[in-house]
């Protein structure tokens, strides 16, 4: 086969005949060829994406989420501590009280609480500080774990009220990283293409 051959697979593609003035759309410059093959290009950063925005930055509300996230963080880590100091002076207590063996068996259970919602305290401490660690490079699931973990947290304000209201403070943050998270620009940031 021969280069001229029209038979042949390697040549040059046949010419197209161009429709003269007044016959199909109206003339436009052509675009430029697309190197390669497979999937295109994906859109410079700030351009939209599948009807969307991509965001280059985190948005302010979604920031507002990861500092609040942290801010609950924190509140378990100062009732983790409170528990920790109540049962550092619980033994003295018990001695001073001098309780009946009866009733050193409830302190031991009223002291087993105290060490579970320590830990527990502990577990939402760590939980919230991964959680806020992700926020730069998650996905959805990192969106969907912080309204989860503030919905857990509203719950874990109400053992918190008696602390300082720790716990009304713990509500309010919680609400706000539900709200905030759940809004449209935090949806974008966290299913945003990462190439």
């Amino acid at each position: 086969m021969s280069f001229g051959d029209p038979n042949n697979p390697y040549g040059q593609p046949p010419q197209q005949p161009q429709a003269g003035p007044g016959y199909g759309y109206p003339q436009q410059p052509g675009q430029p060829a697309q190197p390669g093959y497979g999937y295109p290009s994906a859109p410079p950063a700030g351009q939209p994406y599948g009807g969307g925005y991509v965001p280059t930055q985190m948005p302010g509300i979604t920031r507002a989420a990861q500092v609040l996230v942290g801010v609950i963080a924190l509140a378990h880590v100062v009732i983790a501590a409170v528990y920790g100091v109540a049962l550092a002076q619980w033994d003295e207590s018990m001695r001073q009280a001098d309780l009946t063996a009866e009733a050193e068996q409830y302190a031991d259970l009223g002291k087993g609480v105290i060490v579970f919602f320590a830990g527990l305290a502990a577990v939402f401490a760590i939980l919230g500080l991964v959680l806020l660690l992700q926020y730069a490079k998650g996905g959805s699931s990192v969106r969907v774990c912080s309204i989860v973990y503030a919905s857990f947290a509203i719950v874990s304000g109400l053992f918190a009220l008696a602390i300082y209201l720790l716990g009304l403070v713990i509500w309010v943050v919680s609400i706000l990283v539900i709200v905030f998270c759940a809004k449209r620009a935090s949806a974008e940031w966290f299913r945003r293409p990462r190439y």
